[in-house]
Parts: C-alpha cells; sequence; structure tokens
C-alpha cells in the first residue's frame, strides 16, 4: 500500500472545505429563493398611495395640457414609490364664457374654495392641482408635480380598505371602509369615470376633442360611523346616466386630518372590469 504524503491530506482536506462552503451557499440560496418574497424587495416594490386632485374646466383654454399630464400619470404611475391617486374635478366658475361644462358641479367649487382658505393661494383659479391637500401649484408644472408627490409618499399614511363594493342598475354604489385601530379624521368618497371625450363646440376650446381621466360625478363627506365599517351608499343622477351610457367607473375613499383637509389615507378601486369606448358628451 502506497504511503499518502503529507500535501495529499492537505489536498483532500482543502476539497472537502470548498465543497462544505459550496454547499452552504447553494442552501442559503435555495432558502432565500424559498422566500415569497424578501423584505427589502418588498420595501423596494411598495408604492405609497398619493392623491393628486385637479381642478379643471372645459371652458379654459390653458387646461387641457393638464388634463393630458393628470392622464399620463394615472395610466404610467411614472412617480417611483408612488401609487397616485388621480381626480379630475371641473368647477362651474368658467362656464359662462360660451360653454358649460357638462362635467362641472358646485360642491367641487366648494371643494376648491375651502383648499384656497386653508392653502392661503389667493383665489381660485384652473388649472390646479392638489396634492395629498398639502401642496398646491399650476397643473401642467411636471417638475412640481414630482416634488410633490415624492414629497408625500415619503410620509406614512393610514391604510384605508374598501370593501363589498357593489353598483346597483340605479347608479347607486355601496360598499364599507375599514381603517385601522385609533385611526381618526374625516373620511371622503368620490365615484368618478375613468374617461370622458367632449367635443366642444363653443368657448375658448372651441373646435378642440377634450379627454379626460377620472372624472369626478359625486363627492361625499362621509358620516363618522363609516370609520366603523358601517354600510355606504353614494348615489347621483350623473353616475346612473354614466352607468347607462357604459361608462367604466371608480371609486375613491380617503382620509383627511386636521382642519387644513390634509390627505393622510387614500384608496380606490374599479366599478367595472372593462372599458368601453368613452362617449362623446356635448354640453348642458
Amino acid at each position: 500500500m502506497a504511503v499518502s504524503s503529507p500535501s495529499m491530506y492537505r489536498n483532500v482536506s482543502a476539497c472537502f472545505g470548498l465543497a462544505f462552503s459550496l454547499a452552504l451557499v447553494l442552501a442559503a440560496h435555495a432558502a432565500f429563493a424559498a422566500q415569497p418574497q424578501s423584505t427589502a424587495s418588498s420595501a423596494q416594490n411598495h408604492r405609497q398611495p398619493v392623491l393628486v386632485e385637479l381642478f379643471t374646466s372645459e371652458g379654459c383654454s390653458d387646461c387641457p395640457p393638464a388634463d393630458t399630464l393628470l392622464a399620463e400619470l394615472d395610466e404610467q404611475q411614472f412617480i417611483p414609490g408612488a401609487e397616485a391617486i388621480v381626480l379630475s374635478e371641473h368647477v362651474t366658475y368658467w362656464n359662462h364664457l360660451g360653454w358649460s361644462d357638462p362635467f362641472s358641479f358646485a360642491a367641487i367649487d366648494d371643494r376648491q374654495q375651502e383648499y384656497e382658505r386653508n392653502l392661503g393661494g389667493g383665489e381660485a383659479y384652473t388649472p390646479q392641482m392638489i396634492v395629498d391637500g398639502t401642496e398646491q401649484f399650476e397643473g401642467s408644472d411636471l417638475n412640481k408635480l414630482r416634488i410633490a408627490v415624492q414629497r408625500e409618499a415619503a410620509k406614512p399614511k393610514v391604510d384605508v380598505q374598501i370593501e363589498d363594493v357593489r353598483l346597483m342598475e340605479d347608479g347607486e354604489v355601496t360598499f364599507t371602509v375599514h381603517l385601522p385601530a385609533g385611526a381618526k379624521g374625516t373620511l371622503l368618497a368620490a365615484v368618478a369615470e375613468n374617461a370622458t371625450v367632449s367635443e366642444v363646440t363653443r368657448g375658448e376650446n372651441k373646435g378642440r376633442t377634450l379627454h379626460h381621466v377620472a372624472v369626478v360625478r359625486v363627492l361625499k363627506e362621509l358620516a363618522s360611523s363609516a370609520a366603523h365599517g358601517r354600510p355606504q351608499e353614494l348615489k347621483s343622477a350623473d353616475v346612473a346616466s354614466a352607468e347607462k351610457e357604459g361608462a367604466s367607473l371608480r371609486l375613491v375613499v380617503f382620509l383627511t386630518k386636521g382642519a387644513d383637509g390634509q390627505v393622510v389615507g387614500a384608496a380606490e378601486q374599479m366599478l367595472s372590469a372593462t372599458e368601453p369606448p368613452p362617449v362623446a358628451l356635448t354640453s348642458k
């Protein structure tokens, strides 16, 4: 029998050590792959809901670029870390210029005026974007939009859950809202049309085809009992008409805190699965 040299023992030992180390690496990799998602990956992929409201009017020639920007934000979600929940809110105070905006109603004017009092921005104007109720700027300013949404997305949010959503044949929407224990504030809900288009025949936008996204058709402050899961309902003739015409709708619920209307949580849910071509509307 041949006698093994010391170098042979060292080589064998090194081989066993290398194999053992490789086995540990493979086992660790397998264990990592078996996990549904790592904590780091989950944090990286998480998008914080941020409410972006655009006050606009079809009677305002400065508004179409802002309408387009809002639609791009809604579709592309191009701001990292943020899930932009958008609302297009049409005011009535430009209707006297020759074109009555078919999506405008007085409650939107009231909401914008309340923001002006809280934010100290002076007179109401269009197009105006307001992000999470705290930052306002000219509605077609992409740079300010990015900065504001990123800033708000970095803040902690209240988890708003929408459940038991039903859309009735008469346009009534019923649902429940659930908040974490101890969450406080005022809940508001809106039903919006996913997409609309208008052929404008008069006013500053005469001859233009205007497209909008997430157009608010009804907006309501919910009772305090809504935060405890009590069933809620939203209903309006505009929602019933939109549903009859085959429009795709969405429900948006958001929580505000304090007298300044700061939005601290938001959620949305689509009310229909398909998106038919938007229906062309004419002025009222």
